[in-house]
């Protein structure tokens, strides 16, 4: 049964760290599966579209991501890596380790990626939009970036603001 996590916040040091990678005997432990299954039910009652496992405090090259459109399924990645990305764009993000707050930053339009899921299977996901966006932000928390660091004018969030920020 899937438990939801604390989410921490900016200031925590596990957010400033390069997580480790993930080892193939690693992703075969039920802990790991577990771990898996726990980060997705934190991001849907956060809500959110993206959770990096150092967002919950482990050190480890693990994302899920849900941007919930028909193109894209929910997905585990583990170990990825951006292997295309093209067109700069300028995006209004937030975070759910600093809640409260968006600002402007440069983001790829559309990204390839490629890792590994759940079960240790090769996987290649690439999109635009919202989903480029959230995959590019999740990766930044695996390399111990918030996006607050490259982020112009940050600042409070409005209502407006408030969708479900990768």
């Amino acid at each position: 049964m899937p438990y939801k996590r604390t989410i921490v916040t900016e200031g925590d040091p596990v957010l400033r760290r390069v997580a480790r990678k993930v080892t193939t005997q690693e992703i075969a432990d039920p802990l790991f599966q577990q771990l898996i299954d726990d980060m997705f039910l934190t991001m849907y009652e956060a809500p959110g579209v993206g959770l990096a496992a150092p967002q919950v405090g482990i050190s480890k090259q693990l994302f899920v991501i849900d941007v919930k459109d028909e193109e894209h399924e929910a997905a585990a990645v583990i170990n990825p890596k951006i292997v295309s990305a093209e067109e700069e764009v300028e995006l209004t993000e937030g975070c759910l380790s600093i809640p409260g707050f968006v600002g402007e930053l440069t983001r790829f339009s559309r990204v390839v990626v490629t890792g590994l899921d759940r079960y240790g299977k090769k996987v290649r996901l690439e999109g635009d939009g919202l989903y480029a966006e959230c995959l590019q932000h999740e990766i930044d928390h695996l390399h111990g970036r918030l996006y607050k660091d490259t982020a112009r004018d940050v600042r409070p969030s409005t209502k407006d603001e408030e969708r479900e920020e990768p």
